[in-house]
């Protein structure tokens, strides 16, 4: 059997692309937009707010949040998507192999039953500029500003949440610089580890 398959990313290394070709070659689900729909659901919320705080935090936000919810003895609102989050990835884990984009994934299936590969997909600036701007277009504010804060937000949150460093290769299997490598290249590396693994069964 296939492991669980992790993926965090860097802004705009196409990590989500990687994801979407690895599950399509093993033939296995993709579940990234799935773990926002069905937690918009379960909770409540808009699937716009679940999106963007299931996922980015900034540090001054993790410090309002923990404050409130220490003086109110009640969970943030955050703290409810990722509790939700949280339950939403092990049901869908516990229905076997799958891909699982971002949301602090690896942490999450750390110490349960479920095989894991956790992959860190990152990449060069000028890489991850350029495919930033033709996958989502020029916007007000200036690309490099949009990586600093994207990327800023998703470490910002991974700590905040797992106590560990976002992007520390401890965390992860393989770490694949997919600029340098080519997006095709890590798909096959990747696939190619999940056969291995699922051939030594």
């Amino acid at each position: 059997m296939y492991p669980i398959i992790t993926i965090s990313r860097e802004f705009g290394s196409g990590g989500h692309s990687i994801g979407e070709a690895v599950a399509k070659e093993l033939n296995i689900p993709l579940y990234d937009s799935v773990i926002v729909d069905k937690t918009a659901e379960e909770i409540g919320f808009t699937r716009e707010t679940v999106s963007q705080d299931g996922e980015y935090i900034s540090p001054s936000q993790a410090w309002y949040s923990s404050r409130i919810a220490y003086r109110a003895n009640f969970p943030s609102p955050q703290d409810r998507i990722f509790d939700t989050q949280r339950e939403v990835i092990l049901n869908l884990a516990a229905k076997g192999p799958c891909v699982i984009v971002g949301r602090c994934a690896d942490y999450i299936l750390d110490n349960t039953p479920y095989t894991t590969l956790n992959v860190f997909i990152h990449a060069d600036k000028e890489y991850r500029k350029a495919r930033v701007l033709e996958r989502y277009g020029e916007s007000d504010v200036p690309i490099e500003k949009r990586l600093k804060k994207k990327d800023k937000g998703r470490r910002a949150y991974y700590r905040y949440y797992t106590d560990r460093e976002w992007g520390d290769s401890a965390n992860y299997h393989i770490n694949l610089d997919s600029g340098y490598l080519g997006e095709m290249v890590c798909v096959d590396i990747i696939t190619s580890v999940a056969r291995r693994m699922d051939s030594q069964k």
